[in-house]
């Protein structure tokens, strides 16, 4: 008797232990294959390191990757609580596409009414982003910047061909600026917002499950 191969897992990476409490908090119930939640610290050799460490096992050397956690917005009008979906993620070191955008922002709408999502470049920065900078950022065409994205699924992709997106909660923008992000521990929206998420990134990883015609 021959079973079904086992499902592809889902690495879902963000870097700080309020995304990691919000991300574990949430409903798991709709996943459709395994899945791990890791926290890889702050920065991008951090979030680098601790994604291809944990894809050299074995058991998640095929796993899809998703980054996610808190950004800082950059263009005009956007604020606390909305979504982010990468087109593609970039930094100095390259620039990587995303898979399965469309659908993302599809579910995200389903699961979080009201909000909204925002698509475009998402790019990596090893600072904290503040004032006259994002200006300069966004002349470049991005429209979010957080500091794991862009080294997560570049880290992603260079162990192994694999499906990546990244998806992320604005916690400041150019208009609603925090002094540091330890703030959103003060009940800021992003939270759970972030809480919430889980259901749409469970259907974009079904979506990859499903033979292509």
């Amino acid at each position: 008797m021959t079973g079904r191969p086992a499902p592809a897992p889902l690495l879902i990476a963000c870097a700080l232990g309020i995304e990691h409490l919000a991300l574990r908090s949430g409903d798991r119930s709709g996943a459709g294959g395994p899945v791990t939640v890791l926290r890889t610290g702050m920065g991008p050799k951090a979030a680098e390191r601790s994604v291809t460490r944990v894809l050299g096992d074995p058991a998640l050397s095929t796993a899809a990757v998703l980054a996610t956690g808190f950004c800082a917005g950059l263009a005009p009008g956007m604020h606390p609580g909305d979504l982010v979906v990468a087109e593609e993620t970039r930094d100095p070191d390259g620039t990587t596409p995303c898979v399965g955008t469309d659908l993302l922002v599809k579910e995200l709408v389903r699961a979080l009414p009201g909000r909204t999502v925002h698509t475009g470049p998402l790019t990596g920065s090893d600072h904290v982003v503040r004032g006259p900078e994002r200006s300069d950022l966004l002349a470049t065409g991005a429209i979010a910047v957080d500091m794991e994205s862009a080294a997560t699924l570049l880290g992603a992709v260079r162990a192994g061909i694999r499906p990546v997106a990244a998806v992320r909660v604005v916690v400041d923008a150019p208009e609603h600026e925090l002094v540091r992000i330890g703030t959103v521990r003060g009940g800021i929206s992003a939270f759970r917002v972030l809480r919430a998420v889980l259901p749409a990134f469970f259907e974009w990883h079904r979506s990859l499950l499903l033979p292509r015609r």
